[in-house]
């Protein structure tokens, strides 16, 4: 098979190699899935810059990143049914604590993180649906339905947070969005009901203002050091703020005292580790939302294989309209 891997922390460009390994067999439990796309998220260009807190070399000798994808099941191992061989699926951890990722033609993983992709949906969107998918489905629903809750999207013009919009709206919340210059358009048509400018200084007012004077049930937080202060002041009592990042301030200080007096619970969502029953969760909703129409998946960019580093380079950039995927066939 064809992959992408690297040895070493560094620029893309200078680690990131072609190279060719024998197909894999699948072991029993597993399935092996030849791959059609896979997505490129931020973790990936973190892990492989060496980036993480406490990481100093790479746990494995040889790593092909990337834990998204989609394809199609080639062969199965002992235990799973014949019966799955043709299925088209989208994956879930696929090189979470394993040194063999999605960045290849050709997978062979656990036959469960490998879900089955509903017809009418793209591979292309299948493989945004491993961690953007899961986060934002977990980032809206974690403490059960939104109907007739107002939820505040932090950042709702990123991948995430675009997906997570229009999650909360088929799930009939009221959404108010924050973005700035082109986002601020990106977050309308995904379907906020209000889009605000994270760089007004008074957003905190302006958010209570387009609540009708009421604080906001759940926040979906992408930067919760930069903005903490702000959504302490506008959560509900026991309201909750659904963490899925912080990059630009990875050692916050809380505003406890607010925080306290609104006995706000501060759920910080690692996707990797979400548990079984509460995946399944997060992937029916997907699921559903799919099937419904209500969610589009925007890709602003796919690279062939050997351009993988190029891809890498995009996610580094930022100010994407959409996922960053690898074409691994071409």
């Amino acid at each position: 098979m064809n992959c992408i891997q690297y040895s070493r922390f560094g620029a893309a460009a200078d680690v990131l190699t072609l190279a060719q390994m024998p197909t894999p067999d699948p072991s029993p439990g597993e399935v092996l899935v030849e791959l059609s796309y896979s997505g490129v998220n931020p973790s990936d260009v973190k892990a492989r810059g060496g980036t993480r807190p406490g990481v100093t070399k790479p746990p494995f000798d040889a790593i092909i990143p990337h834990s998204d994808g989609a394809g199609r099941i080639a062969a199965v191992g002992d235990g799973v049914s014949a019966e799955r061989i043709g299925q088209r699926v989208w994956i879930w951890n696929g090189q979470w604590q394993r040194p063999f990722g999605t960045c290849a033609t050709h997978i062979c993983l656990p036959a469960d993180q490998a879900v089955p992709l509903p017809d009418a949906v793209s591979d292309q969107t299948g493989a945004v649906l491993g961690i953007p998918g899961l986060t934002a489905a977990q980032a809206v629903f974690g403490s059960g339905d939104v109907t007739g809750k107002t939820l505040l999207i932090q950042g709702g013009a990123g991948t995430v947070g675009l997906l997570a919009v229009q999650l909360a709206k088929w799930g009939g919340a009221r959404v108010i969005a924050t973005a700035r210059d082109a986002g601020l358009d990106r977050a309308s048509a995904a379907g906020a009901d209000t889009v605000l400018n994270y760089t007004d200084t008074d957003l905190a007012d302006h958010i209570l203002a387009a609540n009708g004077g009421a604080p906001v049930d759940r926040i979906i937080e992408v930067e919760l050091g930069r903005n903490i202060d702000t959504d302490a002041q506008v959560i509900a009592p026991n309201g909750t703020i659904a963490v899925y990042g912080s990059a630009l301030d990875m050692t916050p200080t809380l505003p406890f005292g607010p925080l306290l007096f609104k006995a706000a619970t501060l759920d910080i969502l690692l996707i990797y580790l979400l548990p079984k029953a509460e995946r399944e969760a997060c992937i029916s909703r997907l699921h559903g939302a799919l099937a419904d129409g209500a969610l589009s998946c925007p890709v602003a960019q796919v690279f062939p294989l050997a351009e993988t580093a190029a891809a890498h380079e995009a996610v580094e950039r930022g100010g994407r309209d959409g996922a960053i995927l690898v074409e691994v066939q071409a």
